[in-house]
């Protein structure tokens, strides 16, 4: 084999070799549930039905030096969802909306994770509720980033009828768009200390 034959047979196996190298520099990151939050926003003709979701947890990996390394995978237990009045939310875990007993969890995978500006991230993921799954961008800011621990934050929209979520009342028509709002701080686990 020549130079340049072995240099152009280099040139084709490196990038492969580096597309099938696994993400080393990513970092599993733990959730501060005291600081992080996931919301909602629910408009009708009577209300803005502001809620949250109590009980979620969340698998996250964190490369700051290359985001697209990233990756967020997030769990919502769906009986948790409170917007402060008992009535409003029995009628929101029943069969008309999220119908927990069939559909106890919403589901967030993330496919990529993509810088946008300084500060700037689109994860685009994968959202399952009710059993249906639809591909969104969750757009996220992150407020600070330093010495492996941040706080990331963001508002995206989604149309509740793409999930099956389409119950409406003459008395009082229900907004098609909720709003999201979520609010998390990371850090790089402790390591263990020695007994």
């Amino acid at each position: 084999m020549t130079k340049t034959s072995r240099f152009l047979a280099g040139a084709l196996v490196l990038p492969m070799l580096m597309a099938a190298r696994p993400f080393v520099d990513a970092t599993p990151h733990v959730i501060d549930k005291a600081h992080s939050q996931i919301n909602f926003v629910a408009d009708s003709r009577l209300i803005s039905a502001h809620g949250f979701f109590g009980k979620w947890d969340a698998d996250i990996t964190l490369d700051a030096t290359n985001w697209s390394a990233s990756t967020i995978a997030i769990t919502i237990d769906a009986t948790s969802l409170n917007t402060r009045v008992d009535m409003r939310d029995n009628h929101l875990r029943s069969p008309d909306f999220f119908d927990v007993a069939k559909f106890p969890t919403i589901l967030f995978k993330s496919v990529s994770v993509t810088k946008v500006a300084d500060g700037k991230l689109d994860i685009t993921g994968d959202l399952t509720i009710r059993g249906v799954t639809k591909r969104i961008v969750v757009p996220a800011t992150a407020v600070f980033y330093e010495k492996g621990a941040g706080r990331f934050r963001g508002t995206f929209a989604i149309n509740r009828k793409d999930y099956g979520v389409a119950f409406d009342s003459s008395v009082n028509p229900i907004e098609n768009e909720v709003q999201i709002q979520w609010d998390m701080a990371i850090s790089e686990p402790k390591p263990a200390t020695a007994k």
